[in-house]
């Protein structure tokens, strides 16, 4: 109980003190003409108001990911909050403020055209190819994941609702609506709606948790996890062993960092009236997504009497949604079972929506296409009807390419972020040691994964290792370079 609650303190802490002093790096202007005001055109560039902003962008970062990953990376022990903290604070609001700031410094723009201008066309093209991959994952991921959990309720059985192909082009067609019309048609007028929803289920789980959980961890357990006596365990404490390094960072993403949620940015930066609101919008949208991820860990370590030996029984039952649902019945009762439903159904589907959108704006960016209701249609279209026959292939192997290209494009707008902080002369270190952390984590995964090179941890390890060690002497070299040079 008392690590949750350091937890939780240590992120209000970093939204308290640490922002602000990451704020102060960005060269933020509370009087610059904001891309809304230079381009409103009723359909993209719609004004909205800080609160609503701030709503939007939570729903659209968080879906069920911060309820799944962390619930999967429960398994690893109490060493899953102390991710989650740390990449918080230190690498996802810093990349989710960064992105951004970035983008609303660029007009609006969506991340390969941020990369063309730091960089070059060479990196605008990988951003291109990355960022519109892990978008069509996640979107695809967002449509099979509720199809298939609405599909299965008991009380559609023997019925046409039981037909998941009718939920997938259900689906399809919110999407296709979303995708197409103004963003304040829909999102700007629902999804703080359903912001505000996860927020107040997220604290009744964690009162309930708190309250009546029968395994809640004391501090004693979590030092005892430490002792030398157990520090052979440190690296591969999961069940199945599966070691922390580098795959609890692939696990819990949402709530600690994730690349998906820089290609949500442009879709705000392009609506808020005053630079201004940057950081309590991105900033503080990471923070809250990572006491999501907190609760959810606590509830997979708290909430089963036989402990990590019930969590894994669920999850190999019906992975972490059926957990969810174990969760919201047993603590909330009926109504806890209806807000489960709409977390692992309906918040999915919010996020799917605009990684559809962010897709179009990505293409339109890109190609520089006006966006009359034509192209629109035009684009949404073989957009979603890919989508779909996507939908027909194995939901475990989307969801691996998924995880890889989530990390990769984290990874990439760190290194974006530096790029910005070095051309201002600013304090980089908070973007670059995070970067260079990320690509040993990167690196590593993708020298075990099965969608990689599949070698064995013994390997996959030092590898990662002697990355960040590399990594972190040439920003060593490269930062003493750039001081010694004139102003």
């Amino acid at each position: 109980m008392i690590v949750f609650f350091i937890s939780i303190t240590i992120l209000i802490l970093g939204y308290k003190f640490y922002s602000p002093f990451v704020e102060k790096q960005a060269a933020i202007d509370p009087a610059a003409v904001t891309p809304q005001t230079r381009f409103s055109d009723g359909v993209d560039y719609v004004a909205i108001s800080p609160v609503k902003a701030f709503l939007i962008q939570f729903l659209n970062i968080a879906g069920v990911g911060p309820i799944f990953g962390p619930i999967l990376g429960a398994l690893y022990g109490p060493v899953a909050l102390v991710w989650i903290v740390l990449g918080n604070v230190l690498g996802g609001a810093v990349h989710d403020y960064f992105s951004g700031v970035m983008s609303i410094k660029e007009d609006g723009k969506s991340l390969p055209e941020i990369a063309g201008h730091y960089y070059n066309a060479v990196f605008k093209g990988f951003m291109l190819i990355f960022t519109a991959m892990l978008l069509f994952f996640v979107g695809v991921v967002f449509i099979m994941a509720p199809a298939g959990l609405l599909s299965n309720l008991d009380g559609f059985k023997d019925t046409f609702l039981a037909n998941n192909t009718f939920w997938v082009l259900v689906i399809l067609g919110y999407y296709f609506l979303a995708t197409l019309l103004p963003i304040d048609k829909i999102i700007t007028k629902f999804y703080p709606i359903f912001g505000l929803l996860m927020i107040v289920m997220t604290t009744m789980v964690a009162a309930a948790l708190l309250i009546d959980a029968p395994h809640l961890p004391m501090s004693s357990d979590f030092l005892a996890y430490f002792r030398a006596d157990h520090a052979h365990d440190f690296l591969t404490p999961n069940p199945d062993g599966l070691p922390v390094w580098p795959l609890l960072f692939m696990t819990i993403t949402c709530g600690a960092i994730s690349g998906f949620h820089s290609t949500q940015a442009p879709i705000i930066a392009r609506c808020l009236t005053n630079e201004k609101y940057v950081r309590p919008v991105y900033y503080g949208a990471m923070m809250c997504e990572g006491i999501v991820a907190c609760v959810w860990a606590l509830a997979g370590i708290a909430a089963f009497p036989d402990g990590y030996a019930g969590l894994k029984a669920l999850l190999d039952q019906g992975g972490p949604g059926l957990v969810v649902n174990h969760v919201a019945n047993s603590y909330l009762g009926a109504f806890g079972g209806i807000m489960a439903i709409i977390a692992v159904a309906v918040f999915p589907i919010t996020s799917g929506d605009t990684a559809f959108r962010s897709l179009r704006l990505t293409v339109v960016d890109a190609f520089n296409i006006p966006q009359s209701v034509r192209n629109r249609l035009l684009l949404a279209t073989p957009i979603l009807a890919i989508a779909y026959f996507m939908t027909k292939l194995d939901f475990s192997l989307i969801w691996r390419y998924f995880a890889f290209s989530n990390m990769l494009l984290s990874t990439s707008v760190l290194w974006l972020a530096t790029k910005y902080l070095f051309d201002r002369g600013t304090f980089h270190w908070i973007a670059s040691i995070p970067a260079v952390i990320a690509t040993g984590v990167t690196t590593s995964y993708i020298m075990t994964a099965a969608i990689g090179f599949n070698l064995s941890s013994d390997f996959g390890k030092p590898i990662g290792a002697a990355v960040v060690a590399i990594g972190l002497v040439l920003l060593v070299i490269m930062h003493n370079k750039h001081q010694s040079v004139p102003a």
